[in-house]
């Protein structure tokens, strides 16, 4: 049975924006892989960087890091704070602008 999770694109300034809420997983992963290659497309067809909001994702595995390394070029991450470390020690914020969401976007 697939965990939950939500995807939706969205524009915010011009931006391309993936919006993630919910658990990324192997349950998963075939979703969360084609929302990030139609937004990196779309993100790319108008010159920009996709944004990537995971500030109200709370689980990652391996497959979701690996999906995230693969557009390391195309990408930039806002992350719930309880991702930061495994993004930080799994290499990730050495080749992706990460930041952590707001306080207020983590309720």
């Amino acid at each position: 049975m697939p965990t939950s999770l939500t995807l939706d694109t969205a524009r915010d300034d011009g931006k391309v924006v993936l919006v993630a809420a919910g658990e990324i997983d192997l349950s998963n992963i075939d979703a969360f892989n084609q929302a990030l290659t139609a937004a990196t497309t779309e993100a790319g067809s108008s010159g920009g960087t996709l944004i990537v909001d995971l500030s109200a994702v709370e689980y990652l595995d391996s497959a979701a890091i690996n999906a995230l390394f693969a557009r390391a070029d195309h990408i930039h991450v806002i992350a719930h704070l309880v991702l930061m470390p495994i993004l930080t020690v799994s290499g990730l914020t050495e080749l992706v602008s990460v930041e952590p969401a707001p306080p207020a976007a983590e309720n």
